[in-house]
């Protein structure tokens, strides 16, 4: 065995025909140049630009789809106004958290200590007492802060706007410094989950990132493709192909520059020496999977829960569900790991995100004269969800569950 490995590892490091850099590549790369978002660049650095002065800036929120430049955006003004504020010996600092990632309020509010300075556990604080701690971090050090919460959407409708009201509230408490906040969200419908008053304080300006077409994907490529790839080791066809691929589902950058990477490396396993069409293809399928997989991993506890009550469901040969079924053993499985369950509406909403994430499919069925109801369905292969949720800590004894509520008569689960 360790024959074959040596074997591997060898033709890895011998192949060096491929690949230059291929971390640029990644979702994380900062690039010099944001081409096609000259526009945003301008409007978000106008917006923030008064911090240099020592004034606080108009929150902003930017709206727009997976890929489409809201995150590198955000990250490459910021980064240049913190340069800036240094040349100009302004006290500013910003701070990035992903709140999909972070999963609570404790967490986020964690983030912002820890970026201060301010020492935090990981957990056995309340929220109030994490926040009142981010609060007298901040007016001990005299700054101003610009706080930058990506992918608010997935902790809003899970949690509330409990974050965001105690957030647009701080300015008022403060002595010293001054808060500013740069929402990131990716569905546009999120004022829909706030609180007006909250909505009103929150988004005092907006930008909306319109997805990429193909000829932009593709001049973003191949600015990438340059510092990534040896001169000659990717073909035009190939790199044509990932923007057409990716400009097709919704302009994501991301897919684009993920099928560009992988289809890199299926050249390199195959000890080609130019990426064609061919590897895009076969990057293509292999990134599907792996996709599913990490949108698996990556979904909110209660998520999870949800889908993992359609898996039991469909187990029980229950293929298409009504909400009031899924939620009977949604509401069990909560009781199981000792969580507070969500109402009935909160669950509608979270199928509905499963729905456009196309785990699950929720479709309106007419009853004729007995009205309309909802019908859902697993879009999601049961192997490929038992695969992920085992691995899960908190989850995997719950694959193997059975479920009591799934022994009631279909009509007491309506």
């Amino acid at each position: 065995m360790s024959n074959i490995l040596d074997g591997i590892f060898k033709k890895c490091i011998n192949n060096n025909n491929i690949f230059k850099n291929r971390e640029v590549l990644r979702h994380d790369y900062l690039p010099d140049k944001l081409p096609h978002r000259e526009e945003q660049i301008t409007q978000l650095g106008e917006t923030v630009a008064p911090v240099l002065k020592g004034s606080r800036s108009s929150n902003v929120f930017i709206y727009g789809k997976t890929g489409t430049g809201k995150t590198a955006v955000a990250k490459y003004v910021l980064s240049h106004v913190e340069f800036k504020a240094k040349e100009f010996n302004a006290p500013v600092k910003f701070c990035y958290v992903n709140c999909c990632m972070a999963g609570s309020e404790y967490r986020v509010f964690s983030g912002l200590c820890q970026s201060i300075g301010v020492y935090v556990p990981f957990t056995g604080l309340s929220v109030g007492e994490v926040f009142d701690r981010v609060r007298a971090g901040l007016d001990t050090l005299k700054i101003v802060f610009i706080v930058v919460l990506d992918e608010i959407d997935a902790l809003v409708k899970v949690r509330g706007d409990s974050l965001l009201y105690e957030l647009t509230r701080i300015n008022e408490t403060l002595c010293n410094s001054k808060v500013s906040i740069v929402g990131i969200s990716n569905d546009l419908r999120l004022k829909e989950f706030l609180d007006p008053r909250v909505f009103s304080s929150l988004s005092e300006e907006e930008i909306v990132f319109r997805p990429y077409d193909a000829s932009e994907l593709g001049n973003i490529l191949l600015e990438r493709a340059k510092l990534a790839f040896h001169e000659g080791a990717l073909s035009e066809a190939a790199l044509s192909l990932c923007a057409a691929l990716a400009a097709a589902e919704h302009g994501d950058a991301r897919r684009a520059l993920d099928l560009l990477r992988v289809a890199g490396e299926v050249a390199e396993r195959k000890g080609s020496s130019v990426v064609t069409e061919e590897h895009v293809r076969e990057a293509e399928k292999h990134i599907e999977h792996n996709r599913v997989v990490e949108a698996l991993r990556n979904l909110t506890l209660h998520s999870k829960l949800v889908l993992l009550s359609v898996y039991h469901l469909n187990r029980a040969n229950v293929h298409s569900a009504i909400t009031g079924e899924i939620y009977d053993v949604y509401a069990e499985l909560c009781g199981e790991l000792g969580v507070t369950p969500l109402t009935q509406r909160r669950l509608s909403t979270l199928v509905n995100e499963l729905d456009s994430m196309g785990l699950l499919n929720a479709k309106i069925i007419s009853m004729g004269r007995y009205g309309r109801t909802k019908k859902i369905r697993l879009e999601t292969a049961r192997t490929l969800i038992r695969e992920v949720f085992a691995s899960d800590t908190r989850l995997g004894r719950l694959v193997e569950y059975e479920a009591k509520s799934l022994s009631k008569p279909a009509n007491s689960r309506s």
